[in-house]
């Protein structure tokens, strides 16, 4: 009797999960526990077919915890009131996406002026995962992705400076007669100290810029091979200059990431060389950068491999969609239950609702 008076207290919300459509993206936003949760809070919880094969999860997964299956994307935002999904909709979600719907997920509109064109003109209300701000300016769902993303920087980077891939044939880490490799990190939030913890713990000597002296001190825990500066330009283009590896992983919340790495800068740099720009969904943190797929995720610049990948996590979906899944579910929860205006993260994370920008950092946006 009491489970049934608390599923009663819940307002029933229709919730649509749909498949990613991002070019060799893999992520599914909810696995099927946490789906499952939904629906036993009394919420009808849809997922596109096959939305979760790439994470290994099969519909049967979902299904049997009450999970309802849409045969396609058309049917899927039919059905759904709030759509929650991993990445920003593209083309194929476009098409599906109405005024009354609430959307959940990854935006990054302060780099993509047509799509937040195109959300303005249907109407929608967006609240972006990046965006949803604690009142101490933490980022609680961008945290889980920038972690893996920062990893992912060290790993292909790592590879790509092997020579097949044109690199300069250099091992990171080193041993006995040889040099170890450096890597630069720009940053040290939870994207550029996971690089740095990374990078550092394979053996390579490591230099984070970064502006905040507590991040400083936690970055130079990580062991005696790495070094914190603050980002004077001559001595960045100094530093990236021996770098092996650089890693951009700069962030201002909402809005365009600034170039911290100039292409007279990059100029300084070997051939054979590589450069990993994680804020490249907010725009980029290096002036040479543009977004690329995994599909073609590298191209060269002044010499210098570029590996500016929109999607990183995208790559290790399993991975990722568990970790993104556990951060969300608390918000989606609240959106679901209907009363979330009352709370100041959320309103915080919305972006654009009926036709106009709402984040203060898309202000001005020309579109």
């Amino acid at each position: 009797m009491r489970r049934f008076f608390w599923a009663a207290l819940e307002i029933a919300m229709r919730i649509g999960v749909p498949k990613e459509t991002k070019t060799l993206e893999g992520r599914v936003a909810l696995v099927p526990a946490a789906a499952g949760d939904l629906v036993k809070r009394g919420h009808e919880v849809w997922l596109e077919q096959d939305a979760g094969i790439k994470s290994g999860f099969k519909d049967a997964d979902y299904t049997r915890l009450g999970v309802k299956i849409a045969p396609d994307a058309a049917a899927l935002y039919e059905k759904g009131e709030l759509i929650v999904k991993v990445k920003e909709p593209i083309a194929g979600d476009l098409q599906h996406l109405r005024k009354d719907h609430l959307l959940f997920c990854y935006l990054h509109l302060a780099a993509e002026p047509t799509l937040t064109k195109q959300l303005l003109d249907i109407g929608l209300t967006g609240v972006a995962f990046e965006t949803v701000e604690l009142p101490n300016g933490d980022l609680p769902l961008l945290a889980p992705m920038s972690i893996i993303a920062g990893k992912i920087g060290v790993q292909v980077g790592t590879h790509l400076l092997h020579q097949p891939m044109s690199g300069k044939g250099k091992l990171l880490g080193g041993l006995p007669s040889t040099e170890r490799g450096k890597v630069v990190v720009f940053g040290a939030g939870q994207a550029g100290g996971a690089s740095a913890a990374l990078a550092a713990a394979g053996g390579s000597n490591v230099t984070v810029f970064e502006m905040r002296q507590d991040r400083m001190e936690q970055m130079m825990r990580l062991g005696n091979n790495v070094t914190t500066l603050f980002p004077y330009v001559d001595v960045v283009a100094r530093e990236v200059a021996s770098a092996d590896l650089v890693i951009g992983a700069v962030l201002v919340t909402g809005a365009r990431a600034p170039h911290v790495l100039t292409r007279e800068m990059l100029k300084g740099m070997e051939d054979g060389s590589v450069v990993v720009d994680i804020s490249i969904d907010q725009g980029g943190c290096f002036e040479t950068s543009r977004p690329t797929t995994w599909k073609e995720p590298t191209y060269v610049e002044e010499g210098v491999t570029h590996f500016c990948v929109t999607n990183m996590p995208g790559a290790v979906p399993q991975t990722s969609s568990q970790a993104i899944c556990a951060a969300i579910l608390p918000w989606v929860n609240k959106l679901a239950g209907g009363d979330w205006r009352g709370n100041q993260a959320l309103v915080r994370g919305i972006n654009v609702e009926g036709g106009k920008l709402i984040h203060p950092a898309l202000q001005g946006m020309k579109l």
